[in-house]
Parts: structure tokens; sequence; C-alpha cells
């Protein structure tokens, strides 16, 4: 192992115990680095293929990445990731403050909605609205209930987006401030309502729908439109859906 991959090991492994952003893949680095992440370490088995990648995908961050990638074995990139991403890159990334996630989603006027998930259960399908509501320029993406949305399955399924927008678990009573539309099938059809810049989207979980405490907070249900006897839609595709209309009635992604 060359001195460089040494000393790249050794500052993961002092890294690590702190518990840090693991951004799974070129991808995920990527977006972090564009959106201004601070990244400590970066590892890949083959810094050329990365390099690569980046010539052709990312160009506007080539040479950032180019200082921050250092090659070791493979062996020891797997062993540094739950599970080898094909692109065969990883890296620590420093969580954005609480604070400034805070100060982000309660600031008023706001130009773009906060998406609310209101106890997601699933990891993969909290990274998917991550990597929406980012798209779509959207304030940030508030979490309810036990799931860190900072989780590596969150971030691996966010493509390192996070850093885009302000990601937060909150309480129901610590929401941001602005009137809150849930989506619901007992609500009205969201294509007849214009959704304001300032709403709060809120999305039930995956299995049981809204919360009680979130459907008291509700100020408005909506409905997404749907064919008779089919049961609900993705949690990602409803979010799409949500964001969508709201773009395409006033708003647009930043």
């Amino acid at each position: 192992m060359t001195d460089a991959a040494l000393d790249a090991l050794t500052a993961w492994r002092a890294l690590a115990p702190a518990s840090p952003v693991l951004l799974d893949g070129f991808h995920a680095l990527k977006h972090a680095v564009r959106f201004g992440a601070e990244v400590p370490v970066a590892v890949t088995s083959d810094r050329a293929a990365a390099l690569a990648l980046a010539d052709e995908l990312a160009p506007d961050v080539r040479d950032v990445l180019a200082a921050l990638l250092t090659e070791v074995p493979h062996a020891t990139y797997a062993s540094l990731v739950p599970r080898p991403h094909p692109t065969a890159v990883a890296a620590l990334a420093v969580r954005p403050s609480r604070d400034a996630n805070l100060r982000a989603l309660a600031r008023t006027p706001r130009t773009a909605p906060v998406v609310l998930l209101d106890q997601p259960r699933n990891l993969g399908n909290a990274g998917a609205v991550i990597r929406l509501a980012a798209g779509f320029g959207a304030t940030g993406v508030v979490t309810t209930g036990p799931l860190d949305p900072w989780h590596p399955t969150v971030v691996r399924g966010g493509a390192g987006l996070h850093f885009a927008t302000a990601v937060e678990r909150l309480d129901v009573d610590e929401l941001p401030p602005g009137p809150v539309f849930a989506l619901d099938p007992e609500g009205e059809d969201l294509r007849g309502v214009r959704l304001p810049d300032d709403a709060v989207l809120a999305f039930g979980s995956e299995r049981s729908g809204l919360s009680g405490a979130l459907r008291a907070r509700a100020d408005r249900l909506l409905s997404l439109p749907m064919r008779p006897q089919v049961s609900s839609y993705n949690l990602a595709t409803s979010v799409a859906m949500t964001l969508y209309h709201w773009s395409a009635t006033g708003g647009a992604p930043a």
C-alpha cells in the first residue's frame, strides 16, 4: 500500500467513530462536493476510472475530485463500506449543522415548499424523496419518527443530495412555519389546488398513512388522482407528483 493510501486509511479510521456522513459511490461524492460539503477524506480502488467519470459527468468538480481522491487496494476500499458501490468510490463528509438547517427551514418568506415525511419506514424511499426535493429546489426535507434521514442507506438513495437541501428530523410540534397540506385519500383533488411556495407538503408512512398528530396539524387534506381499486402510489412517486404540480402551477425548480 502506498504512503498516500496509508494516510487516507488512517484519516478514515480516525474520523469514522465521530459518525460523519458516508458518501457511498461517485455520484454521492460528486453531488456533495458540488453543493459545498466539507469532505476530509475520499478513496477509490480505481482512481483513473473515477476521474474518467468526472471528465464525462462532472467536469465542473473534476479538479476538486482529483485533489480529494486517494487510490487504495480494492480490499481496503471494500472494508470501509457496508456494500461496495459499482464505482468503487467512498468518502466521509461533515454533516451540516442542525442549527444551520433549522434556520434554513424556518426562514420566511420561502420560495419553495418543505417536504415532510411523517413516520417514514423505508430508508431507500426516504433517500429517493431527498433526491427529488433537491431536484425541484425544495427548501428542505423533514422527517418525523425514528428513521434517521442521514442514515448511510438514505444518503446512498439520495445520491449525496442531502447537501443541496436542508434535511432534519423533527417532532410534529416543531414543524417549520407555513400551511400544512397533507396528502390523504380522503382529501380534495390536488389538481384543483394551487400550492403556495411556503407550503409544508406532508406525506404519511408507506404502510399507515398520516399519523393522528400530523392529521390534526394539517390545514388541508389533498388527494392524488388514482384509478379505483389501485391502493396507493410509492412514496417517492407521490412526492414527485405533488412537487411537479407545485412547479407547474407557479413554482419552479431553482
